[in-house]
């Protein structure tokens, strides 16, 4: 990845830490859009992606059933017991950082934190901004990456295309178009948060 991507990260990061500075008691207990996973959880979950180890992932398969996505949830929920303000200090700390464990991949990163900063700010009814270039980095990672969201298959029979930049994926199909923040949020299993439109 080049500068350019690791300081949209960067940014996006800050950004997701100035909101959460914002937020009262209740609303960092408050349900997110990522499925059982409160404000805070997310919010564990960005602060720990930049510091992460292999072998803390190892340690916690057990707690998850050595399932890959209950393991991300027990690390999440274990790092978002943390008082609201070390979290934030940890994402700004670690804002910068290039880094993940060797098992993960620092190509997830920036759509990480871009659908996670919306996971956070739309279930409160606030807003993080993210640029439509970032969104579509976001979307083009997704695309091609399979496994979790399996978004090659899974709208194999859609034409996709994002009204505010040049992404475009399928060439029949019912055309479901939109900003690409909102197309990252149908990809990755927000469907329900995504303000999209269908013809066709």
């Amino acid at each position: 990845m080049d500068e350019d991507y690791w300081a949209a990260v960067a940014g996006m990061r800050v950004a997701l830490a100035d909101l959460l500075e914002q937020l009262t008691e209740a609303e960092w207990e408050h349900e997110s859009l990522c499925a059982g996973w409160r404000v805070r959880d997310v919010a564990g979950h960005v602060s720990l992606v930049p510091t992460i180890t292999t072998w803390e992932l190892v340690r916690a398969a057990p707690r998850g059933g050595f399932n890959p996505n209950r393991i991300n949830t027990v690390l999440a929920k274990r790092y978002g017991e943390l008082a609201p303000e070390a979290i934030v200090a940890r994402i700004r700390q670690h804002a910068q950082d290039r880094t993940t464990a060797r098992a993960l991949d620092t190509k997830n990163s920036l759509f990480d934190v871009i659908v996670h900063s919306q996971d956070v700010a739309r279930p409160l009814g606030r807003r993080v901004d993210v640029r439509p270039e970032f969104a579509s980095l976001g979307l083009d990672r997704v695309w091609e990456m399979g496994w979790p969201f399996k978004a090659r298959q899974r709208y194999a029979d859609v034409r996709l295309r994002a009204t505010d930049t040049d992404w475009a994926r399928g060439e029949s199909g019912r055309l479901v178009e939109g900003p690409a923040l909102e197309l990252l949020l149908l990809l990755t299993g927000r469907e329900r948060a995504a303000v999209l439109g269908s013809t066709g």
